[in-house]
């Protein structure tokens, strides 16, 4: 989860405050009637137009049941032939796997499918922290919040977007959009193909299937062959700890380390340091513990990451540039699994 800062400072002149004799013991809260804080970009004017047919008496055009099964049906396992061998699979479509599949997808030569357990997509950034809807970043990733067009209010060394959600609507919508890749919502990553020893793709099954393997009788899954496999998973699911306890349970790794205290100045740095390809074929990416611009680099450094493991220009190498040159940070040699 991404943590909240406990003081917040303001140029605002006091008389621009709430009563200050209030019992709240933090930094008074603007009134309505305070000046604007400074924003990326101004609020476009909204028009009314009618709409481009009669609310009155509306009526759709007919259709078939059958047509509806038959096109849900056809078009979504033509996606799982498809993507039944990849380039890319991306387990867990939180803020940083959403990164890394955005910055993914700008290679039109590059298939990704994302793997999400949940029906909702977006992990944690669909709120900022603990139930409260601002998300802050910290600078300079906001520069990737410029790409995306996402407004935010500007503070000194960070800023704040007025719901978490804009960020990852937006995201999602773009990345959606893009014909190379293919979200798998509701559908749980069980474990890993490897091969060689190397990590060669995923074994997966539906959501709720995975959730009653105990009470049903054998349901076994299926697999995605992939070049890559992005683990942004967390710590829940089978993978956990970003994807690496599975790694551990078949001796790829020796240790799985566990969350440290939050300290978010330590914390940011390392998970984009540390975000890496942590057995060939596996590149690990995003932790809980810091603000959510530590989970949009780590994403999109994973995504540089895995096209440098493809062959295909990289910021790593500086054989592609990025839209935030300095964002993307050199691999770091260590044996250290991201630990904030």
């Amino acid at each position: 989860m991404a943590a909240m800062a406990t003081t917040l400072t303001s140029s605002l002149s006091k008389t621009q405050f709430f009563d200050n004799k209030s019992s709240f013991h933090g930094s008074a809260v603007p009134t309505r009637a305070a000046q604007p804080i400074k924003s990326s970009s101004q609020n476009p004017s909204i028009t009314m137009s009618a709409a481009p047919y009669n609310l009155d008496s509306f009526k759709f055009q007919p259709i078939k049941e059958s047509i509806v099964a038959r096109e849900m049906t056809r078009r979504y396992m033509m996606d799982m032939i498809t993507y039944a061998d990849t380039d890319v699979v991306v387990v867990g479509a939180g803020s940083a796997g959403l990164s890394c599949a955005y910055e993914l997808s700008k290679n039109p030569d590059i298939n990704i499918a994302i793997i999400e357990q949940s029906v909702s997509p977006g992990g944690g950034a669909w709120l900022g922290g603990q139930l409260f809807s601002a998300m802050v970043v910290r600078k300079p990733a906001h520069k990737f919040l410029d790409e995306l067009e996402i407004e935010y209010d500007e503070q000194d060394d960070y800023v704040v977007i007025k719901h978490a959600a804009l960020f990852t609507s937006t995201i999602m919508s773009k990345l959606l959009a893009r014909p190379n890749v293919k979200l798998f919502n509701a559908v749980a990553a069980e474990d890993l193909i490897v091969k060689g020893g190397r990590v060669a793709g995923v074994v997966t099954n539906w959501a709720l299937v995975s959730m009653n393997h105990d009470t049903q009788s054998c349901m076994d899954p299926n697999v995605m062959e992939a070049k890559v496999v992005v683990s942004s998973c967390g710590h829940d699911g089978p993978f956990g700890a970003t994807g690496v306890k599975r790694l551990r349970s078949i001796g790829m790794i020796d240790s799985v380390p566990g969350m440290k205290a939050l300290d978010m100045n330590t914390a940011e740095d390392a998970i984009v340091r540390l975000t890496r390809e942590i057995v060939p074929g596996m590149i690990v990416t995003g932790m809980e513990g810091p603000t959510f611009g530590a989970m949009m680099i780590s994403g999109q450094k994973a995504a540089h990451l895995a096209l440098r493991a493809l062959g295909q220009p990289n910021a790593l190498d500086g054989t592609v540039k990025t839209a935030q040159p300095e964002l993307i940070l050199a691999s770091a040699e260590s044996d250290v699994i991201v630990d904030a």
